[in-house]
């Protein structure tokens, strides 16, 4: 990891996003599911509402940075609030 220049943080970062496909490919193998519509209007499965929440931690987390609301845990919080939310309505 030398070569990139990496810190822990981003290292650990991108290793959650890689569990995370694993679990999930891992769910959709054991457990199929049939897309559902939520309030978007739109069928979306369980993979569907990931990359969604991961788009909305996205900006969050870069709407945090530029406004300098709060420190970045509380974005974390934010982040995971949403996700939530997402995988309960969308």
């Amino acid at each position: 990891m030398a070569w990139m220049a990496w810190t822990w943080p981003t290292a650990a970062f991108f290793g959650i996003i890689a569990l995370l496909l694993i679990v999930f490919t891992v769910l959709a193998i054991r457990y199929p599911e049939t897309p559902r519509k939520g309030i978007l209007g739109i069928e979306t499965t369980r993979g569907d509402r990931l990359f969604i929440s991961l788009l909305a931690s996205a900006f969050i987390s870069l709407a945090w940075l530029g406004l300098s609301i709060a420190p970045m845990p509380f974005a974390l919080i934010a982040c995971l609030a949403v996700a939530v939310v997402i995988f309960r309505t969308v």
